[in-house]
């Protein structure tokens, strides 16, 4: 009986496709799947899961389960729950006071003089560069800018060819706080503004 060459065997086999992913070593099986399901956005399927952690389902099912019940039965601020075919966090019940009150709290928490004055800049001068708008505040803003940025009212628009400053602009998300559509809706502040071609630029 003849017998196919090996080189001749490799070409006929079908191909396999990607290789399967490695698994996680069993005692890394439980954190592996906590830092999963930390970044996920929606539930996850356990076959999603096991695919992630290279494990078979059952185990991984075992190991979900044990998790829900180790956290219940610490009293987590959060839980592990399946919910439309697939498992992820969420905040437990009895603390949905809290997490309602800071949510509520950081929504309406008014923005201070300084950063008003700040945001006024950069709408009118945009884009325009922290030291530009330093130069018209009189002041340093760096502080004033991180929580502008921080609160999505700010965002970064490249930089200037000049200096290689970085230069700001406001979001669509400060469009929406206004109830405007587009910056040409904005009311006519800009006249009086001191002009930025007449400002000299900070060094440094």
């Amino acid at each position: 009986m003849s017998q196919t060459p090996p080189d001749a065997a490799r070409e006929a086999a079908p191909d396999a496709g990607p290789p399967a992913t490695p698994a996680t070593p069993a005692e890394e099986l439980r954190p592996a799947l906590e830092a999963v399901l930390m970044v996920a956005d929606q539930p996850l399927p356990t076959v999603v899961l096991a695919a992630a952690v290279g494990h078979g389902v059952g185990a991984v099912e075992t190991a979900l389960v044990e998790l829900e019940a180790e956290y219940a039965a610490q009293g987590r601020g959060f839980e592990l729950r399946t919910v439309a075919g697939g498992w992820r966090y969420y905040t437990r019940d009895e603390y949905a006071p809290v997490v309602e009150r800071f949510v509520l709290e950081g929504q309406s928490a008014r923005l201070t003089q300084a950063a008003l004055e700040t945001l006024a800049i950069v709408a009118y001068q945009q884009p325009v560069s922290r030291a530009r708008v330093s130069a018209v505040r009189g002041v340093n803003v760096d502080g004033v800018m991180r929580t502008l940025l921080s609160r999505g009212l700010v965002e970064e628009a490249g930089q200037d060819e000049t200096t290689g400053a970085h230069l700001y602009r406001t979001t669509s998300y400060f469009l929406e706080r206004l109830g405007v559509v587009s910056l040409d809706e904005l009311p006519e502040l800009a006249p009086y503004l001191p002009a930025m071609d007449d400002l000299e630029e900070p060094a440094g």
